[in-house]
């Protein structure tokens, strides 16, 4: 939960009193970072356990992947980035790719516009919060989900899918709950979906070529998909050794395409520890998600990490959460079984729909979400 500082007290008490919403005959809290960084002592609601908490100072040492050579349909640096895709993703689930075709200058405007939304007043952003059981829409450190361990974090998220009414589903969501002032940040995410979106069917390919099976098995499977795009922001936290900005899961989706700003944050577990990803600005950051590790029947790892916060600063980032289609069943493909199907099948038959109803009402993701769903899944359902 998150509070405000209770001005009717001395400063030395600094008492904390609830700042409550009422919504629907039920009162949830507030998370209001600029009066909560002027507290000395940080609520226990955001203080995370000690386990959790573990710092590292070590960068994690992957090679960047060049996506280039792919692109321009050059087979010897196809045949490279493949490899090394295929060693990240056995290994730890994660990557990073260049010269990845995304014009800088988007990327550079999407994070621009992030700004524009979260400096809005608290009544504003409340006005556009997230259903329950949604998830697109505002969110205040998950204080209208859960009561302890809470992410130092605000969200913005939205749906990018092909819609049959309207080819501008991202411009046409933004001037209905921001108004029509935000047009112009609409046109920015629509633009950037986009963009991600046809990088995300690339790397889709290059997956594939890097697990030995038809090129286009996963760009197909995915080629009709609904996204979840969401901007991050991670106020300056004076308590920084105690918060997290987002704790240790594995993404649910199937890939995550991230960009951070330079003030970095973003740490993935690899090799038994925790190990930091330095920001570069013509990268993006790839992360293999629980769904598409299924995919793969766990050849593929879906990747372990978290965000850290930093003291003086506040961190921004973007995230692209790539998904199927919600009704289409998640099985790996045949090639990856055997001719005769004789390796074992790691994990049953789901839909997306599936997974997505267990970490959005049954579960908070972490470090083992999938392994909670599929418990839950084969279970018998009242």
């Amino acid at each position: 939960m998150s509070f405000l500082l209770d001005t009717r007290t001395s400063p030395s008490t600094h008492v904390l009193c609830p700042a409550m919403e009422l919504k629907d005959g039920k009162e949830t809290l507030v998370f209001d970072s600029s009066l909560l960084q002027k507290q000395p002592n940080l609520p226990k609601e955001f203080i995370w356990p000690h386990k959790d908490l573990v710092r590292t100072q070590e960068d994690l040492k992957e090679p960047l992947i060049d996506l280039s050579g792919f692109l321009k349909g050059n087979e010897e640096a196809t045949s490279r980035a493949a490899e090394l895709i295929r060693t990240a993703c056995t290994n730890h689930g994660f990557f990073q790719v260049i010269n990845h075709g995304v014009d800088p200058g988007l990327i550079s405007a999407a994070h621009n516009e992030i700004e524009s939304i979260f400096k809005l007043p608290i009544s504003k952003k409340l006005g556009m919060k997230r259903r329950p059981g949604g998830v697109f829409g505002y969110a205040g450190a998950h204080a209208d989900r859960y009561s302890s361990k809470l992410p130092w974090k605000e969200t913005f998220s939205f749906e990018f899918r092909k819609n049959e009414s309207s080819e501008l589903l991202v411009v046409d969501y933004f001037k209905s709950v921001l108004g029509d002032d935000f047009e112009h940040t609409g046109w920015v995410y629509q633009k950037y979906c986009e963009a991600m979106k046809e990088l995300a069917l690339v790397i889709m390919e290059l997956l594939a070529i890097s697990l030995g099976i038809d090129r286009m098995h996963y760009r197909d499977f995915f080629e009709d998909g609904s996204s979840i795009m969401r901007c991050n922001s991670y106020p300056p936290c004076l308590n920084h050794g105690l918060a997290m900005g987002t704790g240790p899961h594995t993404d649910p989706t199937s890939l995550t395409i991230l960009h951070q700003d330079q003030v970095g944050g973003l740490q993935v577990f690899a090799s038994n520890k925790w190990q930091a990803i330095t920001p570069r600005q013509d990268a993006l950051v790839i992360n293999i998600g629980d769904t598409f590790m299924a995919l793969t029947n766990g050849m593929y790892k879906s990747c372990l990490h978290r965000a850290v916060v930093n003291r003086e600063r506040e961190r921004k980032s973007l995230v692209f959460f790539v998904c199927p289609r919600e009704d289409r069943i998640v099985r790996p493909p045949p090639d990856l079984l055997g001719t005769d199907k004789e390796v074992p099948r790691n994990y049953p038959d789901f839909t997306w729909s599936d997974l997505f109803e267990f970490t959005q009402t049954h579960y908070r993701s972490d470090v083992a979400t999938f392994q909670n769903f599929i418990h839950w899944f084969l279970s018998p359902k009242a």
